[in-house]
């Protein structure tokens, strides 16, 4: 058997496949000895090269011709979605946004946690966990298991909870009769004349559940990466659905320059989009045309609703964040958000077996009343406070600081005049990353 790379990739759970260098146990992409020698490629910065081999590398790069056919595309407008008043912002890395917290002294430490519990008192309310299956969709789920199709239960109930609560809010309406998915019958409802977008879409299996349990015969899927696996067959099988995926990153898209979307009316919906991509999104859908207080206006396709599941808030900059001016009036600064979002992270790192319990002022008490004593005592420092905080109340921060981030998006598509309600739609046992943003133009 063929010698591979003993690096370990994570994302995979495998090691690289890729042949090590002669008398090296690491393949050319992953050799430590190399790691300072190497630079991420600026066409594509998934992979890497040596410093002296960039030049002859962007010749030659596979991705170059995609970039190239890209930047041709009608859509493609670079930086489209990120604010020119952000263009000198940096983005900030999670280890610098550690050492920013670390670097603190015990009582700047204690103000800024402070300060996040008394934000959250603020602007935050509470949120019940909104698990809603529609009978569609529970329908097509047996289907799909019946059909042995790539098919994974927890990410399918997540799925047809979004699709739930949609309905709920007035996103979408019941369709008559079967799913579509399982007996070829078309629903009847509100797929006839509005088109799906899925932004972020990975594998598109949100997209495709809509579409088969509601009608739509419009899909277009918006993602940067290459997926195996994915829907697009099963959608490109049906004669009636015009189906469109764009590999394109969500900052460069111009959706209302999309030829096959102009004109349409169509419901923005993405399943986790990490971090920044949710800010992106917003921005896409409702771009710099939006006036406060007077409403979205258009010129081109326009959003009936949107529906986004938000995720990985330890990635957001204050860059691309889409309601600055808020947190700006109260008080936060770019140092004080990115501690936030850095402390999101703690959200996830708790043991959600079980849903844990409404967050309140009595959960960290400790922890902040323990940091006032070291502040006295100056004996111990943030990393050793940082160390002792019991699991559950690190969860609790991590929570109140997803919370902050996501209702400063909702407020921003209340003031473009949306109707908008920030969800839980699945308990934290399901997944941590919970949070569900619905936004409707108003009745």
């Amino acid at each position: 058997m063929a010698k591979r790379c003993e690096f370990w990739l994570p994302s995979k759970r495998r090691h690289c496949a890729n042949a090590p260098l002669p008398n090296s146990s690491y393949c050319g992409n992953h050799d430590p000895s190399s790691i300072d020698l190497r630079v991420p490629c600026p066409i594509d910065p998934s992979h890497s090269v040596t410093k002296e081999s960039l030049k002859s590398h962007l010749k030659r790069c596979p991705f170059a011709k995609q970039a190239r056919d890209l930047e041709s595309q009608p859509y493609f407008s670079e930086d489209i979605n990120t604010s020119s008043a952000d263009s000198e912002d940096e983005i900030v890395s999670s280890d610098a946004k550690r050492k920013a917290i670390h670097g603190l002294t015990p009582l700047d430490f204690h103000h800024l946690i402070t300060k996040i519990k008394s934000l959250h008192s603020t602007i935050c309310s509470e949120m019940r966990v909104s698990l809603v299956i529609p009978e569609r969709c529970s329908k097509w789920m047996n289907g799909m298991q019946e059909r042995q199709v790539p098919f994974q239960e927890k990410h399918a109930v997540q799925q047809a909870s979004i699709i739930g609560n949609m309905e709920e809010f007035g996103m979408i309406s019941k369709p008559l009769g079967d799913c579509s998915g399982l007996n070829g019958e078309k629903g009847e409802g509100e797929g006839e004349g509005a088109a799906i977008v899925e932004f972020g879409a990975g594998r598109g299996y949100l997209a495709h559940m809509l579409a088969d349990c509601y009608g739509f015969n419009k899909v277009f899927l918006i993602e940067r990466r290459s997926y195996k696996l994915k829907a697009d067959r099963s959608l490109r099988q049906k004669e009636s659905l015009v189906f469109e995926r764009l590999r394109i990153d969500i900052k460069d898209l111009n959706l209302h320059a999309i030829d096959s979307l102009k004109e349409l009316p169509y419901l923005a919906i993405g399943k986790h989009l990490c971090g920044p991509a949710t800010d992106l999104t917003i921005r896409c859908c409702l771009p710099d045309q939006s006036i406060p207080n007077k409403g979205p206006t258009f010129t081109g396709s326009h959003i009936q609703g949107l529906a986004l599941a938000t995720c990985c808030h330890h990635l957001c900059q204050w860059k691309h964040y889409i309601n600055k001016d808020l947190f700006s009036k109260l008080g936060i600064t770019k140092a004080i958000f990115h501690a936030i979002t850095w402390f999101s992270s703690w959200a996830v790192d708790a043991d959600h077996s079980s849903e844990l319990t409404d967050m309140n002022d009595q959960e960290i008490h400790l922890t902040t009343r323990d940091t006032e004593e070291s502040c006295k005592e100056k004996i111990r420092g943030v990393d050793e406070i940082i160390r002792k905080m019991p699991q559950l109340e690190r969860a609790v921060l991590g929570f109140m600081c997803k919370e902050i981030i996501d209702m400063g998006r909702l407020f921003w598509l209340r003031d473009r005049g949306l109707e908008a309600q920030l969800r839980k739609y699945v308990p934290s046992n399901i997944s941590p990353e919970n949070h569900l943003l619905v936004a409707k133009q108003p009745a």
